[in-house]
């Protein structure tokens, strides 16, 4: 496929942009793991001491770069070629992650990954092309049909429950929860940075758009969707492994902002159904990839669960059942802790046991 000079540009931009974001990822998750050792209160509970963070600031800066040259992207090249494109920030992002981090990415990680790029890539060879937009009046026409109307009253109403319902509850035991708010929101922005960047292209070639209060709406609607995703981006990256935080984000992101500009633009007109049985393949592997990247965070987090244990609980050096029964009955309780109230049962257990082995032959003598 041949690019046009505006095309080679807008995918140029989006693959910086993919560079800078995929950094920012582990930069500020550096920055928040200072904030978080120096304050002694993460950010996933609530804390804002990386706002004091020059490390987190670096991040911020380099994340705010990315999306400037993502932003730049929209106004030269459609979004179905920009958007999937943020598949990049995932490789460079699990891959600093691996030697940075720290944060081992297991084979099933690395194919899930691959299956989110290669589902990605068919949606992009499928996908429909952008119809031309001459003036930001034409775009809001598009936002106010009734059927992006319903798709933003949905999107509203399902943040708002997660926000105040499901993220006290489950945030911290959920990457989905977190993720979600950020990919809804960032649907919605993503309309709106079409809409603000194509309105400021027509601007600078002499058609001025500056005059429209639709302009400016959609720049408050930017402004309002990025603040929100910039919280809740920070909550999931304090509490879950970024090689599986950034894949999530980018499969459900993609997914949302194709079907709202499915919705809005309505893409899928003139389609035949071939190309849009092939769409909906490709999401059938994106969303394959992100359950092979559940299972790789399950299992790191199990295993990290049974180090920990393992490292403060001391080795057993005579065994019988009744040492085994109470050493299990505690690994399940520990199992189910969270944070503090975790650590707590297991340095409790610990102790226990430990007493236990000590005067475990008075405790048998007594007992019979």
């Amino acid at each position: 496929m041949g690019f046009s000079t505006d095309n080679l540009k807008g995918f140029t931009l989006a693959l910086l942009s993919s560079g800078f974001i995929g950094a920012s990822f582990i930069i500020k998750k550096k920055g928040l793991r200072k904030a978080a050792a120096a304050s002694g209160v993460r950010a996933g509970v609530g804390g804002y001491a990386y706002l004091w963070e020059p490390l987190w600031w670096t991040g911020m800066i380099t994340m705010i770069v990315g999306e400037v040259a993502n932003f730049v992207a929209y106004a030269f090249a459609p979004a179905v070629l920009v958007t999937p494109l943020g598949a990049l920030s995932i490789i460079v992002s699990a891959v600093l992650a691996h030697f940075i981090l720290k944060e081992k990415l297991h084979a099933l990680g690395i194919l899930g990954c691959i299956m989110c790029i290669v589902g990605s890539v068919v949606i992009v060879i499928h996908a429909p092309q952008e119809r031309a937009i001459t003036s930001v009046q034409q775009i809001w026409q598009m936002a106010t049909q009734t059927a992006f109307l319903l798709y933003v009253a949905s999107v509203i109403v399902i943040v708002f429950v997660l926000i105040f319902h499901f993220a006290p509850l489950y945030g911290s035991s959920n990457v989905l929860i977190f993720t979600a708010i950020c990919s809804l929101m960032g649907s919605l922005s993503v309309m709106s940075v079409k809409a603000l960047g194509t309105s400021l292209k027509l601007t600078f070639e002499g058609t001025n758009q500056l005059i429209y209060p639709q302009t400016w709406f959609f720049m408050l609607v930017v402004i309002t969707c990025v603040i929100i995703q910039m919280n809740y981006l920070n909550k999931a990256l304090d509490t879950f492994n970024t090689a599986i935080v950034s894949p999530i984000y980018y499969v459900m992101f993609t997914t949302l902002t194709i079907l709202a500009s499915v919705i809005m633009f309505k893409d899928w007109d003139g389609q035949n159904i071939g190309n849009i049985v092939s769409e909906i393949c490709g999401f059938v592997v994106v969303l394959s990839g992100t359950i092979l990247l559940q299972v790789t965070k399950d299992n790191d987090r199990n295993a990290s669960r049974s180090a920990c244990i393992r490292s403060i609980i001391p080795k057993v050096t005579i065994f019988d059942d009744s040492t085994l029964f109470w050493e299990r009955g505690f690994v399940e309780a520990c199992r189910g802790g969270h944070g503090i109230f975790r650590r707590c049962i297991i340095e409790t257990a610990g102790a226990i046991l430990t007493s236990f082995r000590k005067h475990k032959s008075k405790i048998l003598s007594r007992s019979f």
